[in-house]
């Protein structure tokens, strides 16, 4: 009993730690407003210095990228977009959508891990009534549910993570559905930022156009479940 009590308390020391390490990285990232490194006008008014670095040390830029999106993503900090922009306008659409998807995904996982292991109750109790929705909807056909809400932009990226993580789905399908279902929107923002110049406003990008058709994709990634439904429906 007292191996096991002891084990508990190591455990429950050891969330501490990640739970404290997260709360500071929040902090620090809003105390010295590190936010406005990742903004448009800025992004614009560094371009020229941040190519020249890119191309003189090109796998480092590559390395710090992804490095970045990762703690991005896996904190749920603001300026994704501006971020996938970014790797738009210094790698190219092709090697900028790799860097951000490895990014992105690697960070998604971190999010998930950390609801599922770490912070459970302290999800549930904060977004309980917000994820119940999605949850219900990974009973189903977790990857095809998954990936629908990766492709239609009206699912936060941060609450998709944090449902995903209070439900059974495997990590290996999770990471597989992220990666796919984040390609299509990562790819129009990279492609983008070739074009960093000429853009505005990040509205002149995420046209109603362009959120139609990403919506289309996750309807269709939806088929299947309500293909099974219907099926089950009809057997009873």
């Amino acid at each position: 009993m007292s191996g096991q009590g002891h084990s508990i308390k190591t455990e429950s020391r050891g969330k501490w730690v990640v739970f404290m390490f997260i709360a500071l990285a929040v902090f620090l990232f809003f105390f010295f407003d590190l936010g406005r490194y990742v903004t448009l006008a800025a992004l614009k008014q560094n371009k020229d210095a941040l190519k020249q670095y890119a191309e003189d040390n090109y796998l480092a830029t590559v390395l710090m990228f992804i490095s970045i999106y990762m703690i991005q993503t896996a904190l749920s900090l603001p300026g994704a977009a501006i971020l996938t922009l970014a790797g738009g306008f210094l790698f190219g659409a092709l090697r900028g959508v790799i860097y951000v998807n490895i990014g992105a995904t690697a960070g998604a996982v971190l999010a998930f891990m950390a609801a599922r292991y770490l912070f459970r109750d302290a999800v549930e109790r904060k977004f309980g009534k917000r994820l119940a929705g999605i949850q219900a909807g990974f009973t189903s056909n977790a990857f095809n549910y998954l990936l629908t809400l990766r492709l239609i932009p009206l699912f936060p990226f941060f609450l998709v993570n944090l449902a995903a993580g209070l439900t059974r789905i495997k990590l290996s399908t999770y990471l597989l559905a992220t990666a796919i279902g984040i390609l299509p929107g990562s790819f129009v923002f990279t492609n983008a930022g070739k074009q960093l110049g000429d853009i505005n406003a990040l509205k002149d990008i995420a046209s109603p156009g362009v959120l139609g058709a990403f919506s289309l994709l996750g309807i269709l990634a939806l088929v299947p479940v309500i293909y099974h439904k219907l099926k089950k429906a009809s057997v009873a």
